[in-house]
């Protein structure tokens, strides 16, 4: 069966009309010319350094530069860029819906720019003015997995001058353990901010992350970093990658990844596999904690009074004040104060200052944390049980971490902050061959984050529900979207204003998004391709590709040396139809809103210009250089230990200046300060009433195909991997007379979706892995689609729900929840 979003006959009229099919541009040059342009793929955050070949003036392969610091190997997505290119299927006219939402076909009528930039402005203006402009949502496709990068800062300003604090775009899926909740720990995303220095690292820990996946550039360093004598450990429920290089490869069960950190950090303080120097000097651990109210003890509840901002922590034999980088005892240190002592008891009092009589304190972090490592549970034989990681526990793992130089993945919030908390142990941070936050080029912010005043950015969806969740930063989780959009919760959302989000194939429930979608007053999308999501708009815009259109890139991650890179991407063909790139429509859109003034007139050129201020170079030097032009940079390490101002240490940026693992912030609001482990919300052990008809755990994880949902369409890739797949371990397959390559069911408590059976014996005989984003067909070379809401869908996120999510971030269960294989009897196509 092929599919195009569910409207076929809609779709053969676009093409039988010429508005999908490759045209020759006007002005193209035709002389017969090879040049070989000086660029980077921008497809995903990696952001690899390229040389695009162009012939006759069309773009005919892409191929890796090793001059370039991000050039050292090109994945297969990005060698693909000619097809994606010139794909038939290319959006190439902006659309506008002329048949209701629930008529399966919308009626595409191809429109101008201008009416469509024109209509789309007074459609937001009325609902704003009618209702404020907070009932206008966005939403972005990741810019860690496409090309929204190039103009990420620039949506944002737009969102924020128009004056809508909610942007939907995948946070709480991807980088709210990356970015946000080791922030509660450190006072800044680690990894995130502070990045891998992977030249120099003696111990790599990949944590539920596939560099050969997701950042190839982190790959190829890394592999640099073996071949040197770097060691490396990988925690992933299925040995793929370079797990299959590891030193250590820790087969997690889904979900319990914080169980295992716990453990870790447990063995790691009992047999000395910390550094004590950092734990002691830059760590809260010795901080005193109220035990009437769970709260840091403070100068100011000393019967004598004093400041609220300082701490007391244990010094040799008595508390006193805590001050930076003074080195206090460890409370696992000290005889015979592990556990609490009452203030106006023995050893109570110091020379300066006395727990106040009646008032019971003790070190708060250890206890908890040794309590619950030596639990049966986690530990010893049923640890390995529960995470399959029992060489962790046998000590390997943790001889390693010693010397361990860290990059994290993402998790919900108590997961991060037990892996944050192990990392800290390590005292590796911002250290040489640690997360280093390393130098970037000086340039100005365009996100406008002063154009959103504090009374709109309090109206942010889900804030009051989770003040320390995305939407403190204004982004907002798409099961809050559909909330507000069908239940008007806590109001109703009239508009959406979508740049390349498949809102309906990257998000759980995918049924109830379309409901919510079609409800909306109104909603323009702009996007390479029309996809599932796409079709449910009023106003559909033809983006250009990357290939196409003109960037500025103010630096580029894994070093140094690459962060010191500022590149002027020049288009290197021009693009195709009428096409424009996400950032002319974004000043487009912004002038025809009255925004003009926010978006420099208008001019592309004056914003750029207004960003590289002060970094040191020029637009017009960029232009003339276009491999990029590096500004000398110094790295500076252990940055916290710094002097500055009155010369005391500069320490973190949390309140008490030190890494928190006992955090307050979390306290105030209700959640446990420290971290810990809780069975996920649907696992056979949390829901054993569904465990005999749902035994196995699902997992999903990136393909090396695809960016997401995105290039199945494209025939060198979708000649690799033809169909959605399913990885089972080979006892299950057997028990369910399944074989290799079978069409099988994914059933979950809520429908079933179908793929391909991939047999795979390192994986968990309890555990499955499936691949969300299948949607579109590649009728080059005849593979179907597969409609998203169909009964013999293949969308996965059709049968998974938001609930029950990480109540601070909102994060949904993708990664852990209950499902059952079963063999499709019948036969697809």
């Amino acid at each position: 069966m092929a599919y195009h979003c569910g409207l076929p006959d809609a779709w053969n009229r676009l093409l039988a009309g010429g508005m999908l099919q490759a045209i020759e541009v006007p002005g193209m040059n035709t002389e017969k010319t090879r040049e070989s342009v000086p660029t980077y793929c921008a497809l995903c955050v990696s952001r690899c350094g390229a040389r695009a070949v162009v012939q006759d003036g069309r773009l005919v392969s892409l191929e890796a530069d090793p001059s370039h610091p991000t050039g050292g190997a090109l994945c297969i997505k990005g060698k693909a860029a000619p097809e994606l290119v010139y794909h038939p299927e290319r959006l190439l006219t902006p659309l506008k819906r002329t048949r209701p939402k629930e008529d399966p076909d919308p009626g595409w009528q191809a429109i101008s720019w201008d009416e469509a930039l024109d209509t789309v402005a007074a459609r937001l203006l009325e609902l704003s003015r009618r209702f404020g402009p907070e009932v206008v949502a966005f939403s972005m496709a990741s810019p860690s997995t496409s090309a929204t990068s190039d103009c990420s800062d620039f949506i944002d300003r737009l969102r924020r001058a128009f004056g809508s604090p909610n942007q939907c775009m995948s946070l709480e899926l991807c980088a709210w353990g990356r970015y946000f909740a080791s922030a509660f720990t450190y006072g800044a995303p680690v990894p995130g901010y502070y990045l891998p220095d992977l030249e120099h690292a003696g111990c790599i820990v990949f944590w539920g992350y596939n560099p050969s996946l997701a950042r190839l550039t982190h790959a190829t360093s890394t592999l640099e970093a073996l071949k040197r004598g770097a060691r490396l450990i990988v925690v992933d429920p299925r040995c793929v990658g370079l797990a299959q290089r590891a030193d250590e490869w820790l087969r997690v069960r889904p979900g319990t990844d914080a169980a295992l950190a716990l453990a870790i950090t447990g063995v790691m303080i009992e047999r000395g596999y910390y550094d004590d120097d950092f734990v002691r000097e830059w760590t809260n651990a010795p901080l005193l904690v109220r035990l009437d109210n769970e709260r840091l003890l403070r100068e100011a509840d000393l019967p004598a009074g004093g400041a609220q901002d300082r701490y007391l922590a244990w010094g040799r034999d008595q508390p006193s004040c805590d001050s930076l980088r003074s080195r206090y005892w460890l409370p696992w240190c000290v005889s015979g104060i592990v556990g609490a002592f009452r203030g106006g008891g023995a050893g109570s009092r110091g020379r300066s200052c006395a727990v106040p009589t009646g008032i019971s304190v003790g070190p708060r972090w250890l206890p908890p944390l040794l309590a619950s490592g030596r639990r049966s549970d986690l530990r010893g034989e049923r640890c390995a049980n529960r995470t399959q990681c029992r060489a962790a526990l046998e000590g390997q793992a943790c001889r390693l971490l010693r010397l361990e130089r860290r990059r994290a993945a993402r998790h919900t919030t108590q997961t991060a902050r037990a892996i944050a908390q192990l990392y800290a142990l390590t005292g590796s941070f911002d250290a040489r061959g640690g997360n280093v936050s390393f130098p970037s080029v000086r340039v100005r912010d365009v996100s406008g984050a002063h154009l959103l005043s504090e009374a709109q950015r309090a109206k942010a969806l889900g804030l009051s529900r989770r003040p320390l969740g995305p939407s403190r930063w204004e982004c907002i989780t798409a099961s809050e979207l559909y909330t507000a959009a069908l239940e008007s919760d806590p109001y109703r959302i009239r508009g959406l204003v979508g740049f390349g989000a498949n809102l309906l194939l990257a998000h759980a429930d995918s049924e109830r998004g379309r409901r919510a979608l079609a409800a909306l007053d109104f909603y323009v999308h702009a996007d390479l391709f029309m996809n599932p999501t796409a079709a449910l708009a009023d106003i559909v815009l033809p983006v250009a590709s990357p290939f196409e259109t003109e960037a500025l890139a103010v630096g580029f991650e894994v070093s140094p040396k690459a962060r010191s890179l500022v590149q002027l991407r020049r288009p290197v063909v021009e693009p195709r139809g009428e096409s424009r790139s996400d950032l002319r429509i974004v000043f487009d859109l912004a002038t025809r809103l009255g925004l003009g003034d926010d978006f420099w007139g208008g001019d592309i050129d004056a914003a750029y210009r207004y960003r590289l201020e002060h970094a040191g170079v020029t637009l017009e030097a960029l232009r003339a250089e276009p491999q990029g032009v590096s500004v000398a940079l110094t790295t500076e390490f252990e940055k916290y230990a710094r002097p500055v101002g009155s010369g005391k240490p500069r320490g973190f940026a949390t309140p008490s200046r030190k890494v928190e693992l006992y955090s307050e912030t979390l306290l105030d609001h209700g959640y446990p300060p420290l971290p810990e482990f809780k069975e996920p919300g649907m696992s056979p052990r949390s829901r054993p009433e569904l465990a005999q008809r749902y035994p196995l755990v699902l997992t999903s994880a990136k393909s090396l195909w695809y960016c997401e949902s995105q290039h199945r369409a494209l025939p060198s890739l979708r000649k690799r991997a033809p169909d959605p797949e399913l990885e089972l371990h080979p006892d299950v397959a057997r028990e369910r007379s399944i074989g290799d390559g079978d069409w099988v069911w994914l059933v979950t408590p809520h429908g079933r979706v179908r793929a391909r059976a991939k047999l795979n014996p390192k994986l968990d005989p309890a555990v499955v892995c499936g691949q969300h984003g299948w949607w579109q067909a590649c009728a080059q070379i005849g593979a179907p689609g597969y409609d998203p809401f169909a009964a013999d869908s293949a969308n996965l996120n059709l049968v998974l729900r938001h609930e029950p999510c990480d109540p601070v971030a909102g994060s949904p269960p993708q990664r852990a929840y209950l499902c059952n294989v079963e063999r499709c009897e019948g036969a697809f196509s």
